[in-house]
């Protein structure tokens, strides 16, 4: 019995030691359980900060992108804000002398060619002298077989020095002459290109039109822009009346920014955009279209210190498609002729662009934004002076009139015909005493039209201001609604000072020309020095 309990004893500590052993594996299992729920819990959730991490980064970016976009509308604005300021602080007069190059030749550097070769050494070859007792027992003779030996090998290598020498020396005169011939080639082409500039700063203070074309070319060239406007221009110039006439082309309505603001939907991950008032886009190009017209004229005057200029014609013209036919078309937007004494004497960093124009008389169109064009103070082909020169390539024996030797008469049936070629209805002319016609017509067209007082000046010096008033007393007293001064010669700027504003045109010889040519099919020219 005592072998039995004892049994049951050590069964029962068995079973227990059993039962503890799984108690002990399954808390350790639990334990492991909730360590790996643990871990699968917080990698969740380091997962689900990594993605919200991931959306804020990416919202982030995507706002800056907006931001980025509206800064970029707000910059471009600034920048069409300020084209006339962006122009003041800018010296637009170009030193031609400046243009002349100044040549600098590198050093001559021969290299290795400018140091002489090492003359051969004797005591590379002179054998050593036997001593008493190798002379005692036949040294004697073999130092003297060395010896004879010694200098022949020393002659020898003297005259290969002499040769080497010699070929250094020719490369080196070689590489000297190439050297003084690029030189040269150089300075050949400074001197003609400086020759070049000479002669054309000579051609542009001796008033040659095509000079000062290419030079108020250069001027304007100069004139920085966005990169969206056209910057395209013609220019002519007309000596007898110092008068620089520019054809600008202006950029379209597109380059106002149809876009007022970019925005970032966050909730539909998208930019969306707010539109710009069709308002504010026609004011800000009305605007535009007058910065331009000042800043031109600004830069023509502040580069020309001579003097070649008294007066400016400004037209400002857009290449664009008329919507209605699908055609090109080249409305002129704003037209300005202003005299060097009246626009220097403005303060352009205070103005405000459109009442400066007014101010000036400029004639803008109404409705730029819808191409409403006005009409140029003066066409650019009548002032062309390639058409000018052109007409005068004919002058060898060709049959044209010559205006200055018409009679009072022929000059008067010519002026008659062109205003007749041009649809006015001539009703009474009559001779005046300084060789010119009084000629009163009549534009039938409604609403434009009315009476016209035209008067020619078959003259060879500048018009006096005089002749404009005394036009425009005429053209008072007659009750007419426009004058017209057609002169052979030209106009001084008092002349187109006192015209500015008044329903006067002033038409000098150049113009003439191109009139009769394009309205009279007359191929005429005015030669002073043909009178004889």
């Amino acid at each position: 019995m005592g072998i039995l309990k004892e049994m049951q004893r050590a069964h029962a500590r068995q079973v227990r030691a059993q039962k503890q052993a799984q108690a002990a594996a399954y808390r350790q299992h639990q334990q492991l359980r909730r360590e790996a729920d643990r871990a699968m819990k917080a990698a969740q959730r380091a997962n689900a900060l990594d993605q919200r991490e991931r959306k804020r980064l990416y919202i982030e970016a995507r706002i800056a992108d907006v931001a980025a976009d509206n800064s970029g509308l707000q910059s471009h604005l600034e920048e069409l804000d300020s084209l006339l300021t962006a122009t003041l602080d800018v010296d637009d007069y170009i030193d031609l002398q400046r243009l002349r190059k100044a040549v600098e030749h590198p050093q001559f550097k021969p290299g290795d060619l400018a140091n002489p070769l090492p003359m051969p050494d004797w005591r590379r070859f002179e054998p050593s002298t036997p001593s008493a007792l190798g002379r005692m027992f036949g040294g004697q003779a073999r130092y003297q077989q060395q010896l004879a030996a010694a200098k022949q090998a020393f002659g020898q290598a003297q005259q290969e020095h002499a040769a080497a020498e010699a070929n250094r020396q020719q490369r080196l005169s070689a590489a000297r002459r190439r050297y003084e011939q690029r030189c040269a080639k150089a300075d050949a082409e400074a001197a003609a290109h400086n020759a070049e500039v000479d002669r054309f700063a000579a051609a542009v203070a001796a008033a040659e039109p095509a000079e000062v074309v290419e030079y108020f070319g250069m001027v304007l060239g100069n004139s920085v822009y966005p990169d969206d406007f056209p910057q395209h221009y013609r220019l002519a110039y007309v000596p007898e009346s110092r008068q620089l006439v520019v054809e600008y082309h202006l950029p379209t309505l597109d380059v106002i920014p149809a876009v007022r603001e970019y925005r970032y939907v966050k909730a539909r991950d998208e930019v969306t955009t707010a539109a710009r008032p069709a308002k504010e886009i026609k004011e800000r190009y009305a605007k535009l279209v007058a910065q331009v017209t000042l800043r031109t004229v600004h830069e023509l005057f502040e580069a020309d210190r001579s003097g070649l200029v008294e007066t400016v014609v400004f037209n400002g013209v857009v290449d664009t498609t008329d919507p209605r036919t699908g055609s090109s078309v080249q409305p002129c937007l704003v037209t300005l002729r202003t005299t060097r004494e009246v626009f220097t004497a403005l303060n352009l960093v205070l103005v405000e662009p459109l009442a400066c124009l007014q101010h000036l008389n400029a004639s803008v169109s109404k409705r730029p934004a819808e191409l409403a064009p006005v009409r140029p103070v003066l066409e650019f082909d009548m002032v062309d002076k390639r058409f000018v020169d052109e007409v005068d390539v004919l002058a060898d024996l060709d049959q044209r009139p010559n205006l200055l030797k018409l009679t009072p008469n022929e000059f008067e049936s010519l002026i008659q015909n062109l205003f007749a070629k041009m649809g006015l209805d001539t009703k009474q002319t009559r001779a005046s005493r300084d060789g010119g016609v009084d000629c009163v017509a009549f534009d039938p067209r409604p609403i434009f039209g009315g009476k016209v007082v035209i008067q020619a000046k078959r003259y060879r010096n500048t018009v006096d201001v005089s002749a404009v008033r005394d036009l425009f007393g005429t053209l008072q007293n007659e009750g007419a609604s426009k004058g017209i001064l057609v002169t052979t010669s030209g106009y001084g700027p008092a002349s187109y000072e006192f015209a500015s504003g008044k329903p006067l045109e002033l038409i000098d010889g150049s113009n003439l020309l191109y009139l009769l040519a394009e309205h009279a099919d007359v191929k005429a020219r005015i030669d002073p020095g043909d009178l004889d």
